[in-house]
């Protein structure tokens, strides 16, 4: 199947990448293993890393490209890869995943959105954040110790106490 993907140089997106197992919170156990291939990702093929929240079995992120370039899905699959390669293999592997020589840790695909001005970058932010309320996992967003929420507070652009999107307000905006 083709998927249409929106490919903007320079642009700046909104990810969903999972975990193909959701029950798994291998993202959250393995978060050194998992920050350590971003940084290595970036040495190579840079980016901005302009909000993220990692949580047990999936992740939401913004990122920005270099002007010229267009090619995220290079960057997610480096990071998948060597996020994957750093890990035991002991999932649970399909005859099609083994014939790729594919592990079993992450959907195949990822779901991206083209951020279109500031508006849309400012709600792309808060839902990243509140995210981890939104699932159940804090009852307050300073709370998640995954997210660059906190990177923000650092920089003054939001308060500790900082509270967002409403869980409804979140799933009528973004879904889920």
């Amino acid at each position: 199947m083709q998927y249409r993907r929106m490919w903007r140089q320079g642009g700046t997106f909104f990810f969903t990448v999972t975990l193909a197992d959701r029950r798994r919170a291998l993202l959250t156990e393995h978060i050194t293993l998992l920050r350590e291939a971003f940084r290595q990702v970036k040495r190579r093929h840079p980016f901005e890393l302009d909000a993220i929240v990692v949580l047990p079995e999936h992740l939401h992120a913004l990122m920005t490209l270099p002007e010229g370039d267009t090619d995220y899905a290079k960057r997610w699959h480096l990071i998948k890869s060597g996020f994957s390669r750093r890990l035991p293999t002991t999932e649970w592997r399909s005859d099609s995943r083994q014939r790729r020589r594919e592990r079993g840790i992450w959907q195949r695909r990822y779901w991206e959105h083209l951020i279109r001005n500031e508006r849309d970058f400012r709600h792309h932010v808060d839902y990243i954040h509140y995210n981890p309320v939104k699932h159940g996992y804090v009852n307050a967003v300073k709370d998640w110790p995954y997210s660059s929420f906190h990177r923000y507070v650092r920089a003054g652009l939001l308060p500790e106490d900082w509270a967002g999107l409403s869980a409804e307000q979140a799933t009528r905006q973004y879904g889920e």
